[in-house]
C-alpha cells in the first residue's frame, strides 16, 4: 500500500486539503508531492519496524502520540504543535535534517514544486502518516 492510499483509507482527505491550502497547492500538486515523498517516509517506517528497538519506539509512538488527531481534525494538521510533532517524527525516521532536505530536494525535482514548500509539508505529512497508521 502506498502512502496516499493509506491516508485516503484513513479518511485524511480533508487533512490533506488543509495542508494543500496552507501551502497554496492544488489537489494534483498535493498528490504529486505526497507520491514523491512517500517512498522515503515509507522506507524509513519499514526500517524502524525491522529492528526491535525501532519497532518498540514506533509502537510506543503510535500508542501514545495522539497522531490520529491529524486525521480526525483537519483544523489542527497545520498547527505549531503539529509542525513540532512532525519534525520530531522526521528526526526519528530520518535521523538528520540533511536527509529531510534531500527528500525535499528530490521531491522538488520530481514534481516541480518549490523545495521550500515541500520542506514545510514534510512534518505535516509525517504526522498525518503516523495518524493514519
Amino acid at each position: 500500500m502506498n502512502l496516499l492510499d493509506l491516508l485516503e483509507d484513513a479518511g485524511a482527505q480533508q487533512s490533506l486539503g488543509a495542508i494543500a491550502s496552507k501551502l497554496n497547492l492544488g489537489a494534483s500538486e498535493t498528490r504529486s508531492m505526497v507520491d514523491a515523498v512517500a517512498p522515503a517516509l515509507m522506507r524509513s517506517l519499514q526500517k524502524q519496524a525491522t529492528s526491535p528497538d525501532g519497532l518498540a519506539a514506533l509502537a510506543g509512538a503510535l500508542q501514545s502520540g495522539g497522531h490520529q488527531k491529524y486525521v480526525e481534525r483537519p483544523d489542527v494538521v497545520d498547527s505549531d504543535d503539529a509542525i513540532n510533532d512532525g519534525n520530531r517524527i522526521l528526526g526519528h525516521l530520518f535521523g538528520s535534517k540533511d536527509v529531510s532536505r534531500n527528500v525535499a530536494a528530490n521531491a522538488a525535482e520530481q514534481t516541480g514544486i518549490d523545495p521550500s514548500m515541500i520542506k514545510k509539508a514534510l512534518p505535516l505529512l509525517a504526522g498525518l502518516a503516523m495518524g493514519a497508521l
